[in-house]
């Protein structure tokens, strides 16, 4: 029994000493790139999607060109709100 109590003491300082001799992680900054990086992935593949889109359909009817282009706009401004809810993420995942 004493060999059992011995060898769980040791363990316990190993690893109080292994807890103190390893630096602290932040990752924080970690959090907030990768928010940022695929908070942005998605809009930047969106708005080329919604400018191939409407430069395929301008060449088709090119008398269409401003009702396409108003609703290219939009779909411009939805897709980058995405964009911009993720940077809002990102600023509070890095100050608060």
């Amino acid at each position: 029994m004493s060999d059992v109590a011995t060898a769980v003491q040791a363990a316990e300082q190993v690893a109080t000493t292994v807890a103190a001799a390893a630096p602290a992680m932040d990752l924080n900054g970690l959090a907030v790139g990768l928010t940022m990086g695929l908070g942005a992935l998605g809009p930047g593949i969106g708005i080329g999607l919604v400018g191939l889109g409407a430069m395929q359909a301008i060449g088709r009817n090119p008398d269409a060109a401003s009702k396409i282009q108003t609703n290219m706009i939009l779909g411009f401004a939805f897709a980058e709100a995405l964009g911009i809810y993720a940077l809002v993420i990102a600023l509070i995942l890095k100050f608060v």
